[in-house]
């Protein structure tokens, strides 16, 4: 799936946010900074955040239960385990995805008999700017 669903008001303006975002944003800050949008309630950030992570548009920082717009194509990784560089100085969140590294994890955990309904992979450190400016 190469398009992009139809998405509603609200899941475009949270899509929109977050795209506009250097870093990843909470469902709290996502809600600050859509209130003059006419958002009130958390659950209403929540199910346009819902619908846009099935659709492939929005990814869950699990480490930081923050949530960024995907980098890619929707479903451009589908099938694909997703992995996250998370800088711990500035923020900046670096999406990779590779096929063969998924598929060498599939084998792995297929191996133990168990069956995954999914995976984030998440490295946190500090990204090259940083340490350029560290050093």
């Amino acid at each position: 799936m190469n398009e992009r669903p139809e998405l509603t008001r609200n899941q475009t303006l949270v899509l929109s946010k977050l795209e506009g975002q250097e870093g990843p944003l909470s469902a709290y800050q996502l809600l600050d900074l859509l209130r003059d949008d006419g958002f009130r309630a958390p659950l209403q950030v929540y199910r346009a955040l819902d619908k846009l992570m099935r659709a492939g548009l929005v990814h869950r920082l699990e480490s930081l239960n923050a949530f960024v717009a995907c980098s890619g194509h929707a479903h451009a990784h589908a099938g694909d385990v997703t992995a996250f560089a998370i800088c711990d100085q500035c923020g900046q969140v670096i999406e990779l995805s590779d096929r063969l590294v998924s598929e060498r994890l599939d084998e792995w955990v297929s191996k133990t008999g168990f069956k995954p309904t999914g995976a984030v992979l998440e490295f946190r450190g500090a990204c090259a700017a940083c340490q350029a400016r560290a050093a």
